[in-house]
């Protein structure tokens, strides 16, 4: 559907990544403004370079699990005269970002208190901010949505067996905070139902990003699709969110996992 998002002025948190960056592309795509957001680095950077030049993209640096950056960015959005209407909570440390940032995967023994802390505070404590300042700011002032970024891991648990002989492992934080992002969803849900305020949770499965072809057939043999999913596949169950057309969703959890959840 060609402009679905026309209209629609979308805020994105953790930007850079491959799925966020996947939705940054697709709503403009669709006719959205988009307001992109990330950590300094080069994902900002490429974030800016691919779409810094449109009329309809803005760029702000935040780290979500700041809570002096939190409470400032709505008012630096309404400032330059940018009004959101859906809010994407999508920030997320992953064990491979930690793995990114030069250490080696902890296994769940060897797994630090500060990381699991770093982890909650970032993926959790974030969208908890992120939320309680669109109540501040924007909710009740005009119709608005919230879609909060959970994971396949969120009510499943992993196939512990698949990361064997893999460079990364499924990281306890990871799914933690992940179960507790649909808590939040079905929470603000109910709260904010009078205030023409919807919110919603999506769960992608496993999508791939450069991973090897042993580890897509173990994947794979656990998905009713039989393969790891493609980032704009995700993508599009995410614009039909954002969009007027999902207005008598809320509080749902909608899985984008070729099955993986059915079995």
């Amino acid at each position: 559907m060609v402009d679905q998002l026309k209209g629609r002025t979308v805020f994105i948190t953790g930007s850079g990544g491959v799925l966020g960056s996947t939705y940054v592309r697709r709503m403009l795509a669709e006719g959205a403004r988009v307001i992109a957001s990330d950590l300094p680095g080069h994902r900002a950077e490429a974030l800016k370079a691919s779409h810094g030049g449109g009329e309809n993209f803005r760029f702000y640096d935040l780290d979500v699990g700041d809570e002096d950056q939190v409470t400032g960015i709505f008012a630096r959005i309404l400032a330059d005269g940018w009004q959101p209407n859906v809010v994407l909570n999508n920030a997320a440390i992953t064990g491979e970002l930690l793995m990114g940032a030069g250490k080696p995967f902890p296994s769940f023994a060897d797994t630090s208190v500060s990381d699991w802390e770093r982890t909650l505070r970032t993926n959790l404590t974030g969208a908890f901010m992120i939320a309680r300042q669109m109540d501040r700011d924007i909710v009740g002032n005009w119709p608005c949505t919230l879609i909060n970024v959970a994971s396949m891991y969120a009510l499943n648990g992993p196939h512990h067996q698949i990361y064997e002989g893999m460079p990364f492992k499924s990281f306890s934080a990871y799914s933690t905070t992940k179960a507790g992002i649909h808590g939040l969803t079905l929470w603000l849900a109910g709260y904010w139902a009078k205030r023409q305020a919807t919110v919603n949770t999506i769960a992608p499965g496993a999508v791939f990003n450069g991973h090897t072809e042993e580890f897509q057939r173990r994947v794979g043999e656990l998905i009713m699709a039989g393969r790891m999913a493609q980032p704009d596949e995700i993508a599009d169950a995410m614009l039909f969110l954002c969009s007027a057309q999902a207005g008598y969703m809320t509080g749902q959890l909608v899985n984008v996992d070729g099955g993986f959840s059915g079995w």
